[in-house]
Parts: structure tokens; sequence; C-alpha cells
């Protein structure tokens, strides 16, 4: 029988302790973040999200789509992320679409490395308080931080309301679309991609991203309602706005 202990740090001290434990225990340490002389099995499981990415073109091609302009991905420590661009770039070549990395406003590792510059990972400078339980992860997994840094065009720190917006539209969506239940954390993408779209004063961001009514914008939804009772409470509020 397993044994579930709930521990009240952070996610990245949580893996250290984890860490720390398996290796007292001599037990197996199965996490997708990775650290020196700990990347093997985060290997592993980089590869098994390209499974994601694998399907996503055999569903557009259904669709007669070559290729998509954009693709929005939401990122903790960047594994899922790191791993859907190094399978999209060597799968599309030099046709490759413009990746916008989409993280939250108060824990945004990857959003911080990409802001200093230096080619090395940094830690999240906010609070680490956010509704996307997700993405709270203030550090970078060093395996895919490469992936990102090379090939990610964009990055985005976003406030939680920007999760919600995602969520309602999934939940309510217009004309013959089906409804899609999504988490705080698999709807960032597509709260941001329509603030960026209807907002007149984000008209400079959508223009330098090159997002207009022709694109072709990829999102991936990665959970459902994990919370349900704050699920409900985000998608029936009908008075909320940004």
């Amino acid at each position: 029988m397993a044994e579930v202990v709930i521990t009240d740090m952070n996610y990245d001290d949580t893996v250290r302790y984890a860490s720390y434990m398996s290796e007292k225990n001599n037990w197996a340490l199965l996490q997708d973040t990775s650290w020196k002389e700990y990347e093997k099995v985060p290997r592993w499981i980089v590869a098994g999200y390209t499974t994601i990415a694998y399907e996503a073109i055999e569903q557009l091609q259904k669709y007669n789509i070559d290729a998509p302009t954009h693709v929005f991905l939401q990122a903790g420590v960047g594994a899922m992320a790191g791993s859907i661009i190094g399978y999209l770039v060597n799968y599309y070549k030099s046709n490759y679409p413009a990746f916008t990395i989409v993280e939250p406003k108060q824990v945004s590792g990857i959003f911080e490395s990409a802001r200093q510059n230096d080619g090395l990972t940094h830690s999240a400078a906010g609070n680490g308080n956010t509704i996307m339980a997700g993405l709270n992860c203030g550090e970078p997994c060093t395996i895919t931080w490469p992936i990102i840094y090379n090939f990610a065009r964009h990055y985005a720190s976003c406030h939680d309301d920007v999760a919600k917006i995602g969520m309602r539209l999934l939940a309510y969506p217009q004309g013959s679309d089906n409804k899609i239940i999504s988490g705080e954390s698999g709807a960032v993408t597509s709260g941001l991609l329509a603030l960026l779209m209807e907002k007149d004063e984000l008209i400079e961001q959508r223009k330098v991203m090159g997002l207009n009514e022709n694109s072709i914008v990829l999102l991936i939804n990665t959970e459902g309602d994990t919370d349900p009772i704050s699920y409900q409470a985000i998608v029936n509020n009908e008075s909320f706005e940004v």
C-alpha cells in the first residue's frame, strides 16, 4: 500500500525532499524535472510527452492543415513544453511554428530565465501564489530549457484571471464548437489567445507575435476539472470580467 505524504513546502522544495528521501531509502524517483546527475528518467518522461505532438499533427492533417502558424504551450518546469517544441521543430524543420511559453505571473521561472537572456536557468521571481497548481513550479527543467531557449519566440507571464477566461470560453463555446472541460493550468493559453485577439490595448503585442485572422494556433489542454468545486465557481460566475 502506498503512503502519501503532504508537505507545506512549495513544488521545488518538495522535489528536493522527495529526492533526498529516495536516496536515503534507496527508492526509485520518477520525476519529470531534472537537475545535474538526475536526467535519465526525466528524458524518458519528456520523450513520452512527444506523443501529444504526434497525435496533434495527425489531427491537423485530418483538417488538411499542413502546419500551425503558432503554438501556445503552458509551462511549469517546461518538460512538456520543451518536448512539444523539440518534436515540432524536428518535424517541420525550417517551417516550424512560432512558440509562446505561458506561465502564471507569480511563478514564471522560464519567463525569468528568458528575461535574463544568458542561456542559464533562473528561479521565478514571484511569490508562488496562483490557482494554476499544475504550473506552480519555480525552477525550469534543465534538459528542456536549452530547447525552449533556442526555439521559443515569445514568453507570457499571466495573471490568474487569464486562466479563468480560458476556462469559461472552453466551457461555453460559440457556434458548433464542442464544450471542453479544462482546469486552470490547461486553459490559460486559451485565455491568453482570446485577450490578445480581442483587446485593443494588446494590438502591439498581437502584431509583434504575427497573430491575425489567418493564424492557425495550436493549443493543448492538459487537465480537466481537477478541483470540481473551484471549476464550477469559475465557469458559472456570470459577472466575471477582466
